[in-house]
């Protein structure tokens, strides 16, 4: 079977939301640990300073990322993501078509991750690529249900 889904461009605020939520949750840890680091001075030589600047450090390790994330949003060799898109999906590959004639195909194997959200299926080709797949581009319950089916089958999601 073969998913043919509707028309659908990627919104660069959802982008932005999506890859930030997914980059603290790989590495969310990371700037915790150096902000408790920072803190542990506060034994050495007591001041409010060293939370203070470890409430600062987390600020700007988001800060850093969203830059990233909307950075992309803004650069030429970005433009892509955020192009309309039909996917026609099926067992062994996605393939993202611009229009009937221009595609691009992408094996599973290159997907790194997925997870599966409320209203939507999130595939994630790297730190900085994705492909978001809110339900309403499905044009059947069938499809969604098909499309849930391959991820469980590849080891991408669990249920």
């Amino acid at each position: 079977m073969i998913i043919k889904t509707k028309n659908y461009r990627l919104e660069k605020k959802i982008y932005v939301k999506l890859a930030l939520i997914n980059i603290l949750k790989q590495q969310g840890w990371i700037a915790l640990v150096a902000a408790l680091a920072i803190c542990c001075g506060y034994f050495w030589i007591p001041s409010i300073w060293w939370i203070i600047g470890a409430l600062l450090g987390l600020a700007l390790y988001v800060l850093f990322w969203w830059l990233q994330f909307f950075g992309v949003t803004q650069l030429d060799q970005g433009k892509m993501l955020f192009e309309k898109f039909t996917y026609e999906i099926s067992s062994q590959q996605i393939l993202m078509k611009i229009n009937p004639r221009e595609g691009m195909p992408l094996k599973w194997d290159q997907i790194q991750k997925a997870s599966m959200g409320k209203d939507y299926f999130l595939l994630f080709v790297n730190k900085a690529q994705l492909i978001y797949l809110p339900f309403k581009i499905f044009n059947t319950e069938n499809e969604r249900k098909f499309l849930a089916s391959i991820l469980r089958t590849k080891g991408f999601i669990k249920q």
